[in-house]
C-alpha cells in the first residue's frame, strides 16, 4: 500500500520533507530545512524517522532553504541516491547549500569565538564540503520531462511560477497520481510565468503559506517609490532584508521601473549579497523559465552598486549617508543584513522594508509584529526606524490564487493535504475548499502517516 508521511513542512512553512513509500522503496518530494522558532530549528539536529541510505530519491520542487537546505545533512547521514530537480533549480541550490554551509560555519566560529554557545564547542549542522557532496547527488530533468524512478515511479515537472526553476511535482506511483504543488506563485508576476495548470490527480498536497490571507492589489512600483521617497526625504537610509533568490531581483526589477520613471532618488543602490549577485547573473543563464529579455536583464542587475566583498558591506554599514541597501537573509536569520540592521534600526529617520513572508521566531516577524529591540550577536539593538511592509511583493500565491490554481483541476481529487502553512492559514484554506469545491481536504500533523 502507497503511504504518505509528512517529515517537515506541516504545520509550519519550513522544513517540507514529503515521503512516499511503497513496497520497501521510499521517495522524499522536498528536504528542507527547519527555520525560525527554536523548538523547529532543534529538529534539524533530530535523526529523521527512516534512515537516510534507505530512501531511494529526493525530488526538488524549487532551491529555497525550507525545501532543499536539509540536503547535506541527509547526505552526510548516509544518503547515496539522486536528487532531481529543473536545471535552474539545480544551479539556484548549488549557491543556497554553499552559502548556508558556509554561514553555519561562520555562525559556529562566532558562538565559540565569542563564548556565546552552551555547547563547546558550537558545531554548524554541516559545512561548505557537505554542501559540495550534495551539489553531486542532483540529476537535472526539463519541464514535461518524463522520469522513470526504481520501484516503479515516475514523474514530470510543471512550472509553478514562485522563483526561477520552481515547479510541482506530478508523480504517479502504485495506480495512484499524486501532485505536489511545491510553492505556488502569483498570477502576473512580472519577472515570473503563472503557474501551470494542475492535471487530474488522485491526491494533492499544496501549499497554504498565505492561505487565510490576501495580497494588497496596490502597484509594488508605486508602493515602493513611496517608502523610497519619504526615507530619502528625511535624510535616511532604506534597508531592505530580501531573499536572495527570487526577491532580490524582483526589487531590482521595481527600482529599475522606477528609475525609467524618474522617481528614484539620486542615491546609492547597494545590492549587498553575494548569493543574490550571482542568482540575478543566474537569469541569464535560464532565460526559457522567466518573463525578461537579454536587454532588460541586463538593465535590472546594472541598476545597483554590487557589494562583492566583506569591506564592502562593512563600509556600507559605517556610510551614515542616504541610501538604499538591499540583503539577505529575507526574514533577518542570518547574513550581512545584520549588521545593517544593527547600524541603522537605531535611527528614525531610516526605514527597515519587510518585502515577503516572515515566519514565527524570524527577527523579521518580530519586526512585523513591532519589536521595539531585537537581539543580534548577543546585543540588544533598539529599533526606532520606521518599519514597513509589501506583502504583495510576496512570491506566493495568496488565498484566492490556491483556490485559483486548485479550480482548475479537470476532476476533483480524493483528497487534498494541505502543507506549508501555519495553523490559521492551513485551516482556513481547509475550510474555504471545502465551502468552494466540496472536496475531502486534511491538514496533516508531523509524522503523521496516510494511506492513498
Amino acid at each position: 500500500m502507497l503511504s504518505l508521511k509528512s517529515l517537515g513542512g506541516v504545520g509550519t512553512v519550513t522544513g517540507s520533507k514529503h515521503l512516499l513509500t511503497l513496497d520497501g522503496h521510499r521517495i522524499l518530494v522536498d528536504c528542507g530545512l527547519f527555520q525560525g522558532l527554536k523548538n523547529l530549528r532543534e529538529l534539524n539536529w533530530a535523526p529523521l524517522p527512516v534512515p537516510p541510505h534507505d530512501i531511494d530519491a529526493v525530488i526538488l520542487t524549487h532551491a529555497h532553504l525550507d525545501h532543499c537546505g536539509y540536503l547535506p545533512r541527509l547526505v552526510r547521514d548516509g544518503y547515496h541516491g539522486k536528487v532531481y530537480a529543473t536545471p535552474a533549480t539545480r544551479d539556484v541550490a548549488e549557491l543556497i547549500l554553499m552559502d548556508s554551509g558556509h554561514l553555519q560555519e561562520k555562525d559556529a566560529e562566532f558562538l565559540n569565538r565569542h563564548a556565546l554557545s552552551r555547547h563547546r564547542p558550537a558545531l554548524p549542522l554541516y559545512g561548505v564540503r557537505e554542501a559540495q557532496r550534495a551539489v553531486g547527488h542532483f540529476s537535472t530533468a526539463a519541464f514535461g520531462q518524463t522520469v522513470r524512478l526504481a520501484g516503479g515511479a515516475s514523474f514530470r515537472f510543471r512550472p509553478a511560477g514562485h522563483i526561477l526553476g520552481a515547479a510541482s511535482v506530478d508523480l504517479e506511483w502504485g495506480g495512484r497520481r499524486i501532485l505536489f504543488s511545491g510553492d505556488i506563485g502569483r498570477y502576473g508576476d512580472p519577472l515570473m510565468p503563472d503557474p501551470a495548470p494542475p492535471p487530474a490527480a488522485d491526491y494533492i498536497l499544496i501549499e497554504s503559506t498565505y492561505g487565510d490571507r490576501l495580497h494588497d492589489r496596490t502597484d509594488p512600483a508605486a508602493a515602493l517609490g513611496a517608502i523610497v521617497e519619504r526615507t530619502i526625504g528625511r535624510g535616511g537610509t532604506l534597508v531592505i532584508p530580501a531573499f536572495a533568490v527570487g526577491r532580490a531581483q524582483e526589487l531590482l526589477y521595481y527600482f529599475w521601473k522606477l528609475e525609467k520613471a524618474g522617481r528614484l532618488p539620486a542615491v546609492p543602490l547597494f545590492l549587498d549579497s553575494p548569493m543574490a549577485i550571482e542568482a540575478t547573473g543566474l537569469l541569464g543563464r535560464h532565460m526559457q523559465d522567466h518573463r525578461l529579455d537579454g536587454e532588460t536583464c541586463r538593465a535590472v542587475s546594472a541598476i545597483a552598486r554590487h557589494a562583492q566583498d566583506v569591506e564592502a558591506s562593512k563600509a556600507i554599514s559605517a556610510n551614515r549617508f542616504p541610501k538604499i541597501v538591499i540583503s539577505a537573509s529575507g526574514m533577518a536569520t542570518g547574513g550581512r543584513v545584520l549588521h545593517h540592521l544593527k547600524a541603522f534600526a537605531p535611527d528614525a529617520r531610516n526605514t527597515i522594508l519587510l518585502a515577503g513572508f516572515q515566519a514565527a521566531g524570524t527577527r523579521g516577524r518580530s519586526l512585523q509584529e513591532g519589536a521595539a529591540e531585537l537581539k543580534i550577536h548577543g546585543d540588544w539593538v533598539p529599533v526606532k526606524a520606521e518599519v514597513a511592509h509589501l506583502d504583495m511583493l510576496s512570491a506566493h500565491a495568496d488565498a484566492g490564487e490556491l483556490m485559483r490554481w486548485l479550480s482548475a483541476c479537470p476532476r476533483p481529487p480524493r483528497k487534498v493535504f494541505i502543507v506549508h502553512g501555519e495553523a490559521e492559514a492551513s485551516e482556513a484554506l481547509r475550510i474555504r475548499i471545502a465551502r468552494e469545491l466540496g472536496w475531502p481536504s486534511v491538514v496533516p500533523r508531523l509524522d503523521q502517516e496516510f494511506e492513498l
